[in-house]
């Protein structure tokens, strides 16, 4: 099937449309470590609260730090298309350093943003969170 000149230029335009509103807007895909602006070995503790209970979990052991960042540190935060304002997440998680909140985001937003993740991070925390052997506070 030919397409008209015109219907050309109109999808074409359209494309460079989206792609200049996503860059104007600084947005492009990320992994954590390319969020977070410290290495994230310097990473002494984290805090993953609980947004259904309101409970949280912390972690100082280096060894449960580096389990759980290094099975975070290749999912792709993509941004999604719709920014507007949402209530609510599911894990909020908070990287701290010698004591200093360095880092927080939830599975669905960060700095501001909303993304969506590949693979998906929400059955990543929670079963990491579920297993996770310390006390809830």
């Amino acid at each position: 099937m030919k397409l008209g000149v015109g219907v050309r230029f109109r999808l074409v335009f359209v494309g460079v449309m989206v792609a200049f509103i996503l860059a104007g807007c600084g947005l492009e895909t990320k992994t954590l470590p390319e969020f977070y602006e410290n290495d994230l070995d310097g990473v002494t503790r984290i805090v993953i609260w609980d947004g259904s209970t309101g409970y949280k979990k912390t972690m100082t052991d280096k060894a449960l730090i580096e389990e759980f960042l290094n099975k975070m540190k290749d999912i792709k935060f993509i941004p999604e298309e719709n920014q507007e304002e949402r209530t609510g997440w599911r894990y909020s998680i908070n990287l701290y350093e010698k004591g200093k909140r360095t880092f927080q985001f939830t599975l669905n937003k960060v700095n501001n943003h909303y993304y969506y993740t590949e693979p998906d991070l929400h059955p990543i925390v929670d079963e990491f969170y579920k297993n996770l052997n310390v006390k809830e506070e």
